[in-house]
């Protein structure tokens, strides 16, 4: 490309960015955050105060203040926080984020309204959280992993981890470690406090998804822990000559790129926001760029933590034949959906894992030793799985492409923590303002 090429095409990419940034509000300002919906089961739905109620969610989809998030009779959803917190709901739950912002002094506060159901809080203390659940509210600073259900007769907290403080009508309460606090709404929501857990269906769920979490981010050195885990169960870091550290999804293959699934949504204020298809695809389309590397295909470079992006970005040279994201035409709300969209439906028991998936299909923790796998899918195009549910201690078999046996969650993984920092060049995609 030409010196006369070049300026021209960074003159259109400073305007294009200069108009995105005035369509969109200055987040740092508002001092506005924006958390993940990491996990989708089932029916799950999203009404993010677009004027149309409640509409499909599904992976990735971001939620914004006053968003509300809801499960029907036989759905599952996740929310991950900034530091890698987590909330999750079980099927018939509906949940508030009235508020998700931050102190003058820089500190992520959420505010969450538990309006019916069950959830499990999974909190890790580095930021401040509120939780108001019938009559009563939990205020935490410190790290504690609990389970919340309300209706209207009675609620209950039961904690796993730590201590929490209950404030309500008849005062304030402490559940501790191994306790159940029972609320009665007849009664003045006087509480009685029993010293032990009654096991609920969906415990092991949970403590298998918080298990997941802790092993697979360990050793993070980002800023930010939501979908690290992800990161280091789907993909691997690697140092790539000239480029510095860099991150890639298993099973991409020759001719896939990080673009072709997913949806955009839209959101007041904000516009239309991408939201990635595959299951490791959060971090990667908000913070610093995709790169095509000859000889290795695209990969993610980490960096940018000032800048939370709306649009995922990229930079270098692109592959023949490349289509960048178009974002949908102002004036609408409807979502778009690119290629596929980030589905909701259970898995099958059997899976067939393609060079080119980049992980779609693969539910979190069901397989052990992706990278094992990883290697037999370069070889052979394809490997043929039983897959077991996800988080499972059980082993599934391959076939097909591949011979052997691939090991349930809990088996020997390595994993690569993400570099602090990183280049954050960008060309093509125009980037968002900065939000925290």
């Amino acid at each position: 490309m030409s010196k006369l090429s070049v300026s021209r095409f960074s003159i259109v990419l400073l305007t294009v960015a200069a108009c995105a940034l005035l369509a969109l509000p200055a987040l740092a300002d508002s001092q506005a955050r924006i958390v993940r919906l990491s996990d989708v089961q089932g029916s799950v739905q999203i009404d993010k105060n677009t004027g149309m109620g409640f509409e499909n969610a599904f992976l990735n989809l971001p939620i914004t203040q006053g968003a509300q998030v809801r499960t029907h009779d036989r759905g599952r959803a996740e929310i991950e926080f900034e530091d890698g917190s987590t909330l999750r709901l079980t099927p018939n739950t509906t949940v508030e984020f009235s508020t998700l912002g931050l102190s003058d002094s820089g500190k992520r506060i959420s505010v969450i309204n538990l309006i019916e159901g069950m959830a499990y809080v999974n909190w890790l203390g580095k930021d401040e959280v509120t939780l108001n659940f019938s009559r009563e509210k939990i205020s935490l600073d410190r790290a504690a992993h609990f389970r919340v259900e309300t209706s209207t007769e009675t609620a209950h907290v039961a904690v796993f981890k730590g201590a929490v403080d209950v404030e309500g009508a008849a005062g304030k309460v402490v559940v501790e470690k191994k306790k159940t606090a029972a609320f009665d709404a007849a009664d003045n929501d006087k509480y009685t406090l029993a010293n032990n857990i009654e096991e609920a269906p969906l415990d092991s769920w949970d403590k298998e998804a918080s298990t997941y979490h802790q092993q697979y981010a360990k050793n993070n050195s980002s800023p930010y822990g939501y979908g690290m885990s992800d990161l280091n169960y789907y993909g691997a870091y690697s140092n790539v000559p000239g480029y510095g550290m860099m991150w890639q999804p298993y099973f991409t293959g020759i001719g896939w790129d990080p673009f072709m699934n997913g949806a955009w949504s839209w959101y007041p204020g904000y516009g239309y926001m991408f939201a990635s298809a595959y299951p490791w695809g959060w971090m990667p389309y908000r913070y610093g760029n995709w790169m095509f590397i000859p000889g290795n295909g695209w990969m993610w470079q980490p960096g940018g933590w000032n800048s939370w992006l709306t649009v995922p970005r990229y930079a270098g040279r692109l592959p023949v034949n490349f289509h960048p994201l178009v974002v949908p035409v102002a004036g609408t709300v409807k979502t778009v959906v690119v290629g596929r969209a980030g589905t909701s439906a259970l898995p099958p028991s059997r899976l067939v894992v393609n060079a080119g998936s980049a992980g779609m299909g693969i539910p979190r923790g069901s397989l052990g030793n992706l990278s094992h796998m990883n290697h037999q899918v370069a070889k052979t195009g394809f490997v043929e799985v039983r897959s077991a549910p996800q988080f499972s201690t059980s082993s599934a078999r391959t076939s097909g492409g591949s011979s052997g046996r691939a090991s349930g969650f809990g088996a020997p993984h390595s994993t690569a923590a993400a570099p602090s920092a990183g280049r954050s060049t960008s060309s093509g995609h125009a980037p968002s303002g900065p939000h925290h």
